[in-house]
């Protein structure tokens, strides 16, 4: 089977060709083949249904004791710390807890998302990205990496999009993992989800991966 082309990808929209039940059916190699043609046009759709696949294709294996199971999910993905990730991005963070950064090639908005908080919704994905801290409940959305990325959620509102990389790791019960986790693994290198960010009342989240209504 050739490789899936640019063309095509940009097809995808507008046949719907590419459904996940038959980007199950390539190989790995093709169907990060088909990401990456998708990531350089933007079509996050396409970016969606191939990182759903490439996940489902990854073997289950039974629970083990603590830890051990964390490590061997860990070797299965390229892992690099975060500055550098960003850096890949051509963003260099304001600081060491910064988990948001401008690209300074052409201003884009590059985001770190904990990738255990993203949730399933309206056909597509989601993740807060920042919240008010009502009560004590978020006190890291008062620091000054939250009011940095409070701020970089309102800049990719206006640019319509923004970059979002990966971060795996073991949370906190008792700290959003932006300020404390228990352990951090790193960020994915391969992979970069370009999202929209949507105010609802007085939340941000990043959604992505939802099909265009015909």
């Amino acid at each position: 089977m050739a490789l899936p082309t640019p063309k095509h990808v940009a097809a995808f929209s507008r046949s719907e060709e590419w459904t996940l039940e038959r980007v199950a059916r390539l190989s790995v190699q093709e169907i990060k083949q088909l990401r990456e043609n998708a990531e350089r046009l933007n079509n996050a759709t396409v970016v969606a249904v191939c990182s759903e696949a490439l996940r489902a294709s990854t073997p289950r294996r039974a629970p083990r004791a603590a830890g051990t199971g964390t490590r061997r999910r860990t070797k299965a993905r390229q892992l690099i710390a975060r500055a550098r990730a960003f850096e890949a991005r051509g963003v260099w963070l304001q600081d060491q807890a910064s988990w948001s950064g401008l690209r300074k090639s052409d201003g884009a908005v590059v985001m770190a998302l904990w990738a255990d908080a993203i949730e399933s919704a309206d056909g597509g994905c989601r993740c807060l990205l920042w919240a008010p801290n009502v009560e004590g409940s978020r006190p890291w959305s008062e620091n000054p990496a939250g009011k940095e990325r409070l701020e970089h959620c309102k800049r990719a509102i206006e640019l319509g999009r923004a970059e979002g990389l990966l971060v795996y790791g073991e949370s906190s019960p008792d700290h959003l993992p932006e300020e404390r986790a228990n352990s951090v693994h790193g960020v994915d290198a391969e992979t970069v989800i370009v999202f929209e960010v949507e105010k609802r009342g007085t939340e941000f989240w990043a959604k992505w991966g939802r099909k265009a209504a015909s």
